[in-house]
């Protein structure tokens, strides 16, 4: 993967202030500060600004979803029953990009979503080139057999960089797993804070 695709992963960690996937090579680790010459001063945020900034660090986690994809995935996650914050956070490790990543299949979110859209991954057998696509409990993801010896594929599968959570099955010798299970917001290795009751007041206001 070229390092221009990995700017701007690096910015949203920048503008954020945080180093949202917990990478080593993240420049955050190094800067505490956002981009641009305004980025060293430190003011204390709104309501609002707290509120947008948790939007923006939970869709900036997902590869950047789109802004209109994104509020999909709010107002269903407001219809269905329970908890709206838990809801979204399960709709969001539902798709089918997000459950990749999971499964370390690939190092970022973002290369989940290029291998999905190439259509390297079956689910339940067949093709699906569509990132966003909802998996259910008990679906079986695997990678066509030219995927299973791509070098960034063998690379994160064998990283000590992060654990698979318990809620996906993945057998590293086969490029082959399952979903198991919707996960608790708690489930979620996210390596810094999420805080989705926070996006569903941005998007209630």
């Amino acid at each position: 993967m070229s390092s221009k695709r990995d700017e701007p992963k690096y910015k949203i960690n920048r503008r954020l202030a945080v180093n949202l996937w917990g990478r080593p090579k993240s420049p955050l680790n190094r800067r505490e500060y956002g981009p641009g010459q305004h980025g060293q001063r430190r003011k204390k945020p709104s309501d609002f600004g707290t509120q947008l900034a948790a939007k923006q660090k939970l869709k900036g986690y997902y590869a950047n979803i789109g802004e209109r994809q994104f509020r999909k995935l709010y107002e269903e996650a407001v219809r269905r029953r329970g908890d709206t914050g838990d809801n979204l956070v399960e709709l969001l490790e539902r798709r089918l990009d997000a459950v990749v990543y999971r499964m370390k299949l690939v190092p970022t979110p973002f290369a989940a979503r290029q291998l999905v859209n190439h259509g390297h991954v079956l689910v339940n057998g067949r093709r699906v080139t569509i990132p966003s696509y909802s998996v259910r409990d008990g679906d079986t993801i695997e990678l066509k057999a030219r995927a299973k010896q791509m070098a960034l594929v063998l690379e994160a599968a064998s990283s000590g960089e992060r654990d698979v959570p318990d809620y996906v099955e993945i057998d590293h010798d086969r490029m082959r797993g399952r979903f198991v299970r919707a996960p608790k917001p708690t489930d979620v290795p996210y390596p810094v804070t999420m805080e989705p009751n926070l996006v569903i007041e941005f998007y209630s206001r």
